[in-house]
């Protein structure tokens, strides 16, 4: 995840946030939530696309659209940011059309064009970017992504294997904080060495006879690496407090653990529903074990 994830992560935010406001009864038919819909969806769109421009690409110059293969870079980190948040946008996307009363089909199709559509045009900027370059290794990241969040609408009309995020902050940072960031906010964001992304998966929702399992406990396997200190390889030097030269060894780890699934408590307040939806993208701290590279160590608590 980067700073490129804040405005698509800004977009579900909103987007959520529209759906719950205006969810009221005395609604008589769609006509009214579908113009919220689309207009909030299009000034959306095209704000956070500007912010972003002069956020983040205002940075570097621009230039003749060209590619950038960076496939190897932070062990795969970055693409699995790209997974997560088509994803997420994707997912609120058609919660949002079904909302609106668009029928199935149309809410497939809404979906799909914004949660892909949106980070594809982030995609082709990148193209222009000096500093960057148009990725297939992202766009690969991108289609996967919307494609999770579509197809499980298509075929069971809910998110039963949902993309999550978590963060513990990785000690790193401090040793290169141009890239990794100055302090927690900005490396909640760009330090992937603290970073883990988990698919969580819902037991309940595929078992389709009455049990005592909680329909709200999920099984999670996370993705995250560490001791990375530059995006390809560690080329700065770092000396501890006795100038010995520090070396950090990059290896990815893989982690097993409990989850909840937020959207499945109970409860008949509307405000709380649209609270658990947007909270749902971050992984519940809960007992994990982790597997690394000669390595396996357990925690009784893992964020």
């Amino acid at each position: 995840m980067s700073w490129k994830i804040v405005a698509p992560l800004l977009y579900l935010f909103f987007l959520t946030g529209v759906k719950g406001q205006n969810d009221s009864s005395n609604l008589t038919n769609y006509k009214s939530r579908r113009i919220i819909f689309t207009s909030s969806a299009s000034v959306l769109t095209a704000g956070s696309l500007v912010y972003l421009n002069q956020a983040w690409y205002s940075e570097y110059r621009y230039g003749k659209f060209h590619f950038f293969n960076d496939n190897k870079e932070w062990l795969q980190m970055d693409k699995v940011g790209h997974f997560f948040s088509n994803y997420q946008v994707s997912r609120l996307t058609l919660s949002a059309s079904k909302w609106a009363g668009y029928r199935r089909n149309q809410q497939l199709m809404i979906g799909a064009s914004i949660g892909l559509g949106y980070m594809t045009v982030i995609e082709i900027m990148d193209g222009y970017s000096k500093g960057w370059g148009f990725s297939w290794g992202d766009e690969v990241a991108n289609v996967l992504g919307t494609a999770a969040a579509v197809s499980q609408h298509a075929f069971w009309a809910e998110q039963r294997v949902q993309i999550k995020y978590s963060y513990t902050p990785s000690g790193l940072a401090k040793y290169n904080p141009a890239l990794l960031g100055k302090d927690w906010r900005t490396q909640f964001l760009k330090d992937y060495n603290g970073q883990t992304l988990w698919i969580s998966v819902n037991p309940s929702a595929f078992i389709k006879r009455e049990t005592k399992f909680p329909k709200w406990l999920n099984v999670a396997l996370g993705y995250g690496a560490y001791g990375m200190l530059g995006g390809f390889k560690n080329n700065i030097t770092v000396l501890d407090n006795n100038g010995n030269k520090l070396t950090f060894e990059r290896n990815r780890r893989v982690y097993l653990s409990l989850d909840i699934d937020l959207t499945r408590i109970p409860t008949k307040s509307k405000f709380l529903k649209q609270i658990f939806s947007v909270v749902n993208v971050l992984k519940i701290p809960a007992p994990a074990i982790r597997f690394s590279e000669n390595n396996v160590k357990g925690f009784l608590l893992f964020f």
